[in-house]
């Protein structure tokens, strides 16, 4: 298999062709029929933009997952398993939850600018570009902060980053894997030695085997997987200030429009959510695993998806420096189509 090597001008397009794409084709909707949009799992249509009138009894929620998992691994995911998020809803009228999966940020953003998802819980990374794009949304919160992705490589393979000079480095375009690649180059002065191909996550394994590319960046569960199946670790985010990634919870302006009180609903079940999660840290993990369809050890789990990583507000500070500082590194490196601030990004708990 070959794959696409990618300067800076072909990886400003890859990331942010798929919000130029859906709004395109949700303008053409207004005089045709629905198009089928984003990725899913599945690779089936998602819902079609009508039903997110302010009829709707059905609150869409896109979420990213390389396990084919259900509910996200999550305090909304969470208290979806404990059957209580739907039924704390429905004071605002939503009597239904569908959760949609999705391969990766790129393919969510392009469901939101279509019309066919309410909310987006996904990496800060795809997040800011889509918001920077034109995306009509809202920051309701920061679910995880300090996400860590692993750099690895093949048992055979090259031993320090030095040796990544001259070699191809594999990378799942737009996601917080991505950020934290540029990220590490850059601090490492290794960004014109090392020639960057877009390989989807599925395909990464394979493909550090065969000796396609040096070097990998795999998010949490697969990265430390590999490294208990004999994956070298070149390096991980948490080792770095301000490249592990965070997670954010975007919700449609015209969402919020129609359902002004839903972010302080929203974010009083979620606190729910967390305080049983934190009490309850094993039972935690066993959703987790269940959740990410029993593929990973209990060790990898803690690993990968730590209590600690969910914090009980919101927004912190911590949280909310790692974005400004993920959103500014993106504008450093023009890959960014407009500015925005933050701040004027997120949403209170009564106001959208």
């Amino acid at each position: 298999m070959r794959f696409q090597p990618f300067g800076r001008r072909t990886l400003l397009k890859h990331l942010l062709i798929s919000t130029a794409t859906a709004s395109l084709a949700i303008t053409l909707s207004n005089c045709t029929a629905q198009p089928k949009v984003g990725e899913t799992l599945n690779s089936s249509p998602v819902a079609s933009p009508a039903a997110s009138s302010a009829k709707s009894r059905v609150l869409r929620v896109g979420f990213i997952t390389t396990d084919a998992s259900k509910v996200p691994v999550s305090s909304e995911g969470w208290a979806q398993d404990k059957g209580y998020l739907t039924e704390d809803i429905k004071a605002l009228g939503i009597t239904e939850i569908k959760f949609i999966p999705f391969v990766g940020g790129p393919a969510l953003n392009e469901s939101i600018a279509a019309g066919a998802l309410d909310i987006g819980i996904y990496g800060d990374t795809p997040a800011i570009v889509g918001r920077a794009a034109g995306l009509k949304t809202k920051l309701i919160n920061q679910g995880r902060v300090g996400q860590d992705s692993w750099l690895l490589t093949a048992p055979s393979g090259v031993k320090s980053l030095e040796e990544l000079k001259g070699q191809k480095v594999g990378v799942a375009k737009g996601t917080y894997m991505h950020r934290y690649l540029l990220g590490l180059l850059d601090r490492k002065e290794l960004t014109k030695d090392v020639k960057l191909v877009q390989i989807p996550v599925a395909d990464a394994k394979s493909a550090l085997e065969r000796g396609d590319i040096a070097a990998y960046p795999f998010s949490t569960g697969s990265g430390p997987l590999l490294a208990t199946k004999g994956f070298s670790i070149l390096d991980q985010a948490k080792n770095h200030e301000g490249l592990v990634g965070t997670s954010a919870t975007a919700a449609t302006k015209d969402f919020l429009a129609n359902n002004p009180e839903f972010p302080k609903v929203w974010n009083q079940i979620r606190q729910k959510a967390l305080q049983e999660i934190k009490s309850k840290p094993d039972e935690f993990y066993q959703f987790a695993a269940k959740a990410s369809g029993d593929r990973y050890p209990l060790p990898v789990i803690q690993e990968s998806y730590g209590v600690a990583f969910y914090p009980d507000q919101p927004f912190t500070p911590e949280g909310l420096k790692l974005l400004n500082s993920t959103k500014q590194f993106l504008a450093e490196q023009k890959l960014l189509k407009s500015e925005f601030e933050i701040k004027d990004w997120q949403v209170s708990d009564s106001k959208s």
